[in-house]
């Protein structure tokens, strides 16, 4: 049997001892899978470099009172501001997101925020280790520089200690809550998805959603997940009513025989938005890294049609592009 260099602990509704799985859900995909997709001659042209859309946000030190801003910074990268806090979604700043810096998918616009602009960060949540969503080199500088704290799902702290060692690092298995300010909880949920950062760790490292609960609504934020079913988006509905804000992915979802079951799609990330009761969402991971065989905006087309069919108006699921800030309403 294979040994986790990540993580040891007891058996689990959803660790074997040695991997972590999704109940009654899909593996992902092997290396034969992986050949026939990307041999398939179907990968959509993107541009090798664009300009931000809007320009670079400067975002203020804090948000007070009733206010929730959500600025992105590019693919699943955003900067969440709520009661005096300043948190980091799974930051990248690098070129590339790959095991080595020579190759590998590379960017295509630069961050919406310099990492000169950034104000002080409390919080960093980093919720999976694939190398787009868990970047080491942006971890060891937001230590140097802010000293905040990480809080990341099991195995995944042993991955940045190795690198950062003096981190502050909280590490949560799925349902495990910590209070980060008066009044202010972030848990950890169930997403349905998978990790690896190299050939023989599949599925050594926990991945996972988080609620962010605040005195001015809930954020339930998702890194990565797979649709299945809505099965975790009606538990979300089912343990905490609703949501001010869902931050969903809405991007790499082409091929859909190899992607369904990691990524959803837009049209189920509308889906998501209905079953979990959010007044509002921002949708990622699109027009940043081409990870997948869709093309570029087509995420944002899809989005919108689904939000029509489904009568929703567009301005309650907003896909933002790198540098775009969304202050989100406040429902009372």
């Amino acid at each position: 049997m294979a040994k986790n260099p990540y993580f040891s602990g007891t058996v689990s509704d959803h660790f074997d001892g040695t991997r972590f799985y999704n109940p009654g859900g899909v593996l992902p995909l092997g290396f034969s899978q992986v050949l026939r997709w990307k041999l398939n001659g179907q990968k959509s042209r993107w541009p090798k470099r664009i300009d931000l859309p809007v320009g670079a946000a400067k975002p203020s030190s804090h948000v007070e009172g009733d206010g929730l801003r959500v600025t992105m910074i590019g693919h699943a990268s955003m900067l969440v501001q709520v009661c005096g806090l300043n948190i980091l979604l799974d930051p990248v700043w690098q070129e590339r997101v790959s095991p080595v810096s020579f190759a590998g998918p590379k960017r295509v616009v630069e961050p919406g925020v310099r990492f000169e602009d950034l104000p002080p960060i409390d919080i960093v949540l980093v919720t999976h280790n694939h190398y787009d969503h868990l970047d080491i080199k942006t971890l060891d500088r937001l230590h140097h520089a802010f000293h905040p704290l990480f809080i990341t799902p099991l195995g995944n702290d042993r991955i940045i200690h190795k690198s950062v060692p003096l981190a502050n690092i909280r590490v949560v298995d799925w349902g495990d809550h910590i209070e980060v300010a008066d009044g202010v909880r972030i848990t950890a949920e169930p997403s349905h998805h998978w990790s690896a950062r190299g050939m023989n760790d599949r599925c050594m490292a926990l991945w996972a959603a988080f609620v962010i609960s605040t005195p001015v609504g809930r954020i339930y934020h998702i890194g990565d997940t797979g649709f299945h079913d809505g099965i975790n988006y009606r538990a979300a509905t089912e343990k905490y009513g609703d949501f001010r804000l869902a931050i969903l992915p809405i991007g790499a979802y082409e091929p859909r025989w190899f992607m369904r079951g990691q990524h959803q799609n837009p049209e189920e990330a509308v889906e998501g938005f209905q079953l979990c009761k959010a007044a509002f969402a921002v949708g990622h991971h699109f027009a940043t890294f081409q990870l997948t065989d869709e093309p570029m905006m087509e995420p944002v087309e899809h989005l919108a049609e689904a939000l029509s069919k489904a009568g929703i108006a567009q301005e309650r699921f907003r896909p933002l592009r790198a540098g775009e800030v969304f202050d989100v309403p406040i429902i009372r």
